[in-house]
């Protein structure tokens, strides 16, 4: 029960750490860029601004119509006609607002009222039910008051034009069709009467029920005799001898009827053969329990043995005797089956004569019946439609003329929230786009899935003392609680690292790209493997930009460099620090191609001899991507951390430039994740940075 609990809780937490960090990673992400939201949403207000002013005054005008309650009679054939149903609401909303009913409104206008010009815009008109009533709301907005007021109401009468104008049609045509269907009819009933009268005069109704009715009664017992039949000759057929013979001595002669005679004959030769296999089988038996104690050739078991032959050799005769009686019984019976089924033929032929005369009957008389029904319908139908059907009221009527119009408000407060709410939409929007295009890493978890090596260590972002300033080495006392917990984490992993073999005493420290702080970071692993008590050297590799000497306060007339390009010996340029059992050995002059010497067989032997005399050799490079000076010093090194700056280094150009360091079969021991932000939800040490303790606290 417990091992599921334990493996969903790191299920859980890794969830929660990817959420989180990701927020944070949109938190930065909106702090770094809070001008795109603000742009946004200020060009939206601007253009909804702009808009709410250059948009002329408009005036809407307002009416109502309304559902009359109609009594509807059951009796009446109105139905036909009648347009309430399940959509109706929807279809006359639909028929209000089409543009029949607009444009022939549009024409009212200018006929009725020719000193009213249209305006330039169009009339929007819209019509709309309110919510569990039969009213219909309407409503017209126009720039010119007066004419939106008249092409209201034009638009009502129009509607109601429109639908009488539709009943008319239906009416015409309902009625142009019930005549035609009552002249088919009529002449279907006189069709049918002639036929009724011609089957009658040919055939007696009444004796053809009556043949029918005795030919369906012996059909059945035939039927019945039949199916009796079958089953007999099909059990003869498919059951043994001896089980014919078992079921014919339960059961009795009758069983077979039809067949009595052979059935007697069956019946007593299969009573012998079952009785003298029941004593042959009794005889074995007690063979068999007196050969457990006499011999074969006692004479009891010799003389029952002796009965035994005869009896089976009578028995076989028997057997063949009830087989043969068995198949004349088959025979018998397969003969009278073949005879009833000739009776049952010529009966059903019978019958079937019969049932097509009667079916023939009832089927005219249904057809006239039905015939005449529709026709007395259609007759109601055309006398309604033609009483009632022009007086029928108007289903909707007007229940409100259109109102004076009224200027429409502009809802300034309301237009302006929404262009807020589109520019903060589009400048979000704008914010993820950057987001998914940028693949710089920011969380501890964002690195871990982009980057399968091991994370040794996260440095929190430390800002200088000033603009212009660099950031300050790790000092005896040092306040920087998260910063010095993070280098001596950095040394602890190397330390406890689980390797194979010897533990890595050459480390090379680069980065994919400049300003990822592999410099500060080379420097300050230096300084706490020199305060654990290791003798530790510090190499300058920067040939190029290196100023490890500065950070230090030591002097660089000669350094690597002079050790590479004339020879020097090394350990008469190594300089000592203000840090215990830290020495530097710096860059010294610039060289302009320190690849081609770092690639000599001399340097790794040089390499080699600074491990045998120090615990550790750190050495500070040039980054993978700007010089080759790396891919030329690493394969002599023993282990090469790569340094990844939070929300800088591009996990692109990452992956290249350790896939540069791979090619060459470097050992890379993992990544340090620096300038991570102290803030983030996965950086613990900022949080419990109170817990240290510095000297006169």
């Amino acid at each position: 029960m417990s091992q599921p609990e334990a493996s969903t809780a790191p299920d859980r937490a890794i969830q929660s750490s990817r959420i989180f960090a990701q927020l944070h990673r949109y938190r930065n992400l909106l702090r770094k860029h809070w001008w795109i939201p603000a742009l946004t949403i200020t060009l939206a207000l601007a253009a909804q601004s702009w808009r709410l002013w250059s948009t002329p005054p408009s005036y809407s005008s307002y009416g109502r119509m309304v559902v009359n309650i109609r009594i509807a009679n059951s009796q009446s054939p109105m139905s036909v006609v009648q347009d309430e149903g399940f959509n109706f609401y929807g279809t006359q909303v639909a028929m209000m607002q089409s543009v029949t009913v607009l444009n022939r409104a549009a024409e009212r206008v200018r006929a009725l009222h020719p000193e009213t010009s249209a305006p330039n815009e169009p009339v929007i008109f819209r019509a709309t039910q309110i919510p569990r009533t039969s009213v219909f709301h309407l409503v017209c907005t126009g720039l010119e008051s007066n004419y939106t007021r008249f092409y209201l109401d034009a638009c009502m009468e129009e509607y109601l034009n429109l639908r009488r104008g539709m009943k008319e049609d239906t009416l015409g045509t309902t009625l142009s069709g019930i005549q035609d269907k009552l002249a088919r009819l009529q002449k279907d009933l006189a069709k049918g009467e002639e036929d009724l009268l011609n089957f009658q005069s040919s055939n007696s109704v009444v004796n053809l029920e009556a043949q029918g009715g005795g030919a369906s009664k012996e059909l059945v017992i035939l039927s019945s005799e039949l199916t009796g039949l079958q089953i007999q000759y099909e059990r003869l057929n498919s059951l043994s001898l001896d089980q014919n013979l078992e079921i014919q001595q339960g059961s009795g002669v009758s069983s077979l009827g039809g067949v009595e005679d052979s059935a007697e004959k069956l019946a007593a030769s299969g009573a012998g053969y079952l009785q003298l296999k029941r004593m042959i089988e009794l005889k074995k038996s007690k063979l068999k329990e007196l050969a457990e104690y006499l011999r074969p050739k006692h004479p009891r078991v010799v003389a029952l043995n002796e009965e035994l032959t005869s009896q089976e050799k009578d028995l076989e005769t028997l057997r063949k005797q009830s087989a043969d009686r068995l198949d004349n019984t088959r025979v018998i019976l397969k003969a009278n089956i073949e005879i009833l089924q000739a009776k049952i033929n010529q009966l059903e032929t019978s019958t079937s004569d019969i049932s097509r005369k009667m079916a023939q009957y009832e089927k005219i008389k249904s057809n006239n019946a039905r015939n005449q029904l529709l026709f007395n319908q259609l007759l109601l139908s055309q006398s309604s439609l033609d009483l009632g059907g022009r007086a029928d009221p108007e289903t909707v009527k007007i229940s409100e003329r259109a109102s004076e119009p009224e200027r429409v408000s502009l809802h300034l407060l309301s237009n302006l929230s929404i262009a807020i709410a589109a520019g903060l939409v589009l400048g979000l929007g704008l914010l993820f786009i950057i987001d998914r295009m940028d693949d710089r890493p920011t969380s501890f978890t964002e690195l871990q899935e982009m980057f399968d090596e091991p994370v040794l260590g996260q440095v929190p972002n430390e800002k200088p003392l000033s603009k212009n300033a660099e950031i300050r080495l790790l000092q005896p006392g040092d306040s920087r609680h998260a910063f010095v917990e993070a280098y001596r984490n950095l040394r602890s992993s190397l330390l406890y690292m689980a390797t194979e073999g010897k533990r890595a005493k050459v480390l090379l420290v680069t980065s994919a790209v400049p300003d990822d702080g592999k410099s500060l970071t080379t420097a300050n692993l230096a300084i706490t493997l020199a305060q654990a008590g290791s003798s530790v050297l510090l190499i300058d590799a920067d040939l190029r930009r290196g100023h490890l000497h500065k950070r230090l306060g030591v002097e660089s007339t000669t350094g690597f460099t002079e050790v590479l390009t004339q020879g020097l010996d090394w350990s008469q340029v190594v300089k000592p620090t203000n840090v215990a059992n830290l020495s530097l050995l710096p860059r010294g002059g610039i060289c302009q191609n320190p690849g081609e010497h770092f690639l000599r067989q001399s340097t790794k032997e040089l390499l080699k001899t600074m491990a045998s005399r120090y615990d550790y050799v750190v050495i500070d490079s040039a980054p993978v991507m700007a010089a080759d000076d790396v891919g030329s010093l690493s394969p002599h090194v023993e282990g090469v951390i790569f340094v990844i700056r939070a929300g800088q280094t591009s996990a692109r150009v990452a992956h290249a430039a350790l896939d540069v360091l791979y090619q060459r079969e470097v050992n890379i021991l993992g990544l340090v994740f620096n300038g991570v932000e102290s803030a983030a939800t996965e950086y613990y040490f900022y949080k419990y940075q109170n817990y240290a303790v510095y000297p006169g606290a």
